[in-house]
């Protein structure tokens, strides 16, 4: 009866007063009276951060392999993940040269030391050796799996930014450097947790040293053997954080043409973009942004190169890089004729690539300029190349005038500029407004 009452005593005793009563740790402290205590929190499942794994050698130091679940959200199908806002380039990491990376982990690495307490010489020389050789490879791992995290799939970009990188770049380079940068990630922490474990199992402070020099030479030759994929990731960066930013909300001029026609002149004058001019075809080697100021209302304005009379599979990726500009922004098209001969493209031609541009992107906004009129003749300009047909009128009468409602312009002279200006501000005034109805429709549905 004493032991169930005595059972029954311990049974309505709170838990708090029973751990001051018992435990060893608190000798010597005793309950104040009405204090409040609460029950202590217990985190010591958590509590344990770095594994290492056992070996036969005592004192060594042997990392054990850390295995990292994934989170729910990286195992999920990509074609979930969101497709990015233009300006992911601008968002590139910045990359350091292959040497500076391997110099400054050499550099680390061997300032590590060993841990303290170690007495015995050789015990402690093979921590050192293990944990130097721990540290250059994480300290080389870490910078390519940055840059393998923050450099964006191609597959989540802007369709005008993928256009771009397979154009600029080439089809297939892109995911091939950064595919090299992860194989050499690989390698780099597969021979360093290789080593850094030999130099752990050394029986001797001679041989730790030994396997130390080993260690730390085979990735270093690893590292500068494969280090060019490195080097190709930060000329990739320096090329696509060199791509002009375009504006989706903002409404963008983008003027289209045969090569030397007189486009990159119009920018000047036009817009604040200040593009190389020379005389010689293909000047424009790439796209080239200029904003435009008027009446209060900000645009854009892109130079793009020139396009050849030829069939689609023909085109080279700079023809190809007008086309996705055209194809994947919301741009108006100002489309300019040289039908003096100086540009090197007969008006025939320049018809044809005209009627072609039109019919394909018909629902772009429209706008046409002559340039180069001060050196127009009476009589138009034939090449000997042409086909001379007689009964083509409306081709006769581009030849003399340029498509119905183009408005002839001269930079030289300033001929007809005053007038550009104004249709360009009435036309990017337009665009705004759709693009403004096509927000509110988006909203709307999303409503």
């Amino acid at each position: 009866m004493n032991r169930a009452s005595s059972l029954f005593q311990l049974w309505q005793t709170p838990p708090n007063r029973l751990l001051l009563k018992s435990s060893h740790f608190f000798k010597g402290v005793y309950e104040i009276p009405r204090a409040k205590l609460y029950p202590p929190l217990c985190s010591c499942k958590y509590l344990q951060t770095t594994s290492y794994e056992a070996v036969n050698v005592n004192g060594s130091y042997v990392p054990a392999v850390e295995i990292k679940k994934e989170s729910k959200q990286k195992v999920q199908d990509k074609s979930s993940q969101p497709l990015e806002n233009i300006g992911a380039f601008q968002k590139l990491p910045m990359v350091m040269p292959a040497f500076d990376i391997l110099y400054s982990a050499l550099r680390k690495a061997k300032r590590v030391s060993p841990t303290k307490g170690i007495a015995n010489i050789a015990k402690r020389e093979r921590n050192r050796g293990a944990k130097q050789l721990d540290a250059l490879m994480k300290e080389l791992a870490v910078p390519l799996r940055t840059y393998l995290e923050n450099f964006p799939k191609k597959h989540t970009l802007h369709p005008y930014e993928r256009s771009l990188i397979e154009l600029t770049l080439g089809d297939g380079n892109y995911e091939e450097v950064l595919g090299r940068v992860d194989s050499l990630r690989k390698k780099v922490v597969s021979v360093g947790k290789e080593h850094a474990s030999l130099c752990a199992k050394s029986l001797s402070k001679k041989e730790a040293e030994e396997r130390l020099s080993e260690g730390m030479k085979k990735v270093e030759e690893l590292f500068n053997h494969q280090g060019k994929a490195v080097d190709d990731l930060l000329s990739i960066a320096k090329t696509l954080r060199a791509m002009p930013v375009v504006d989706l909300e903002t409404p963008t001029l983008c003027l289209v043409g045969a090569p030397n026609v007189g486009k990159s002149s119009l920018v000047r004058v036009l817009s604040t973009g200040k593009p190389e001019i020379c005389n010689y075809p293909f000047t424009t080697r790439g796209i080239l942004m200029g904003h435009i100021v008027s009446n209060y209302q900000h645009f854009q304005v892109t130079d793009t190169p020139g396009l050849l009379n030829r069939h689609e599979e023909d085109r080279n990726n700079l023809e190809k890089l007008t086309l996705a500009v055209l194809s994947h922004l919301p741009t108006a098209i100002l489309f300019v004729h040289d039908l003096s001969g100086e540009c090197g493209t007969s008006p025939a031609d320049q018809f044809v690539i005209y009627n072609e541009i039109k019919e394909r992107f018909s629902d772009h906004l429209w706008l046409d300029a002559v340039s180069k009129c001060d050196l127009l003749k009476d009589s138009p300009v034939v090449f000997i190349t042409d086909n001379i047909d007689n009964s083509d009128l409306e081709l006769a009468k581009y030849r003399k005038l340029g498509p119905d409602g183009a408005i002839h312009v001269s930079v030289t002279s300033d001929v007809g500029l005053t007038e550009l200006k104004g249709k360009v501000h009435e036309m990017l005034s337009s665009q705004m407004a759709r693009i403004q109805a096509q927000k509110s429709d988006v909203e709307d549905g999303e409503v």
